[in-house]
């Protein structure tokens, strides 16, 4: 698998990257490990989670296959803190949460550090600096080689990769940021895709599927295996249900057939190669799935194919977005 620098670093990741949003609930342990051997087998090697997927059971999972199913050191693995089950305080952005929780995510792990940290989301709660202290010390102390944020919108991003580089002392430089991003989902290119681009800060796409509708699969019915049936995952995939998702998803599916390839490879290749995007997060439930996803590195998509999806899927973008002197 072809790797990629993450944004203005020297680390070099594969260019689709291995979810576990789903693992601790589905997966079990066996299909987990044959997913992660899948995927190092194809020559991926960035695996994202986060502490509180499966409620911490995802990291625990992939701590109890490092080593004994793949090498450590053939890994760059991601996770995420911040988040909290507190309904008054979804976020907790706190130089003494985000430690602890990093302390927490390396015991689960079994391992001394992590290759990426990310804080999880954006917390108006604490003043942007404690934050970002954070990533720092988690950094100099070596249990984070590299570090971005989460669900940060564009003003966010841009103050927080502005802070780290402009203020005084040692700081770490914001590599990445992880962000939901797909045909059905474009909001990013607002301001978050152009303060990345300019700052050298690389997007890590999630949901690069739509939440799997992209792959066609919700066209006639819900498949009563999908993540669409279950009771914990509907909810996540109900939104790009509708009839604007339907006419894009129909577009993939027609180039899909002009190709000779799947929807599913049509909507990955896509988003792969946006301008600023290193690695789509894909999540799968078992290696079928995942062998089909990674089957897309042989893909890539042609202009006037790339030209149509981009048009049907267009967001509307005003003022101030595009080019004022021509609204």
């Amino acid at each position: 698998m072809e790797q990629r620098h993450l944004g203005r670093t020297g680390l070099r990741v594969s260019r689709i990257g291995l979810g576990t949003l789903t693992w601790g609930r589905e997966p079990d342990e066996h299909d987990a490990a044959d997913l992660l051997k899948t995927f190092w087998e194809a020559g991926g090697s960035l695996v994202d989670t986060a502490d509180v997927y499966g409620d911490g059971e995802a990291e625990y999972l992939l701590g109890r296959l490092i080593d004994g199913l793949v090498p450590r050191r053939d890994l760059v693995i991601s996770t995420k803190a911040g988040s909290v089950p507190d309904p008054d305080r979804r976020f907790d952005g706190s130089r003494g949460h985000l430690l602890a929780a990093l302390d927490a995510s390396l015991a689960r792990l079994g391992t001394d550090y992590v290759d990426l940290w990310h804080v999880h989301a954006y917390d108006a709660g604490t003043p942007l600096e404690e934050t970002l202290q954070a990533l720092d010390l988690a950094v100099s102390s070596g249990r984070a080689r590299y570090a971005g944020v989460s669900n940060f919108c564009g003003w966010q991003l841009a103050k927080a990769a502005t802070w780290q580089l402009a203020a005084p002392g040692t700081r770490t430089r914001l590599a990445s940021t992880q962000m939901e991003y797909s045909l059905l989902q474009r909001g990013v290119e607002r301001e978050v895709l152009p303060a990345a681009l300019d700052l050298g800060i690389g997007l890590l796409p999630s949901s690069p599927l739509g939440r799997g509708v992209l792959t066609g699969k919700y066209r006639t019915a819900t498949p009563v295996d999908s993540r669409g049936a279950s009771e914990h995952f509907a909810p996540f995939v109900e939104p790009y249900l509708d009839d604007t998702a339907s006419r894009v998803v129909d577009a993939v599916a027609t180039a899909a057939d002009g190709l000779a390839v799947t929807p599913l490879q049509v909507a990955l290749a896509w988003v792969r190669d946006r301008p600023g995007v290193v690695a789509p997060i894909i999540g799968a439930r078992n290696a079928q799935q995942l062998t089909a996803a990674l089957s897309v590195e042989a893909l890539s998509l042609p202009d006037e194919i790339c030209r149509a999806l981009d048009d049907v899927s267009a967001p509307v973008h005003r003022y101030p977005d595009h080019d004022w002197s021509t609204l």
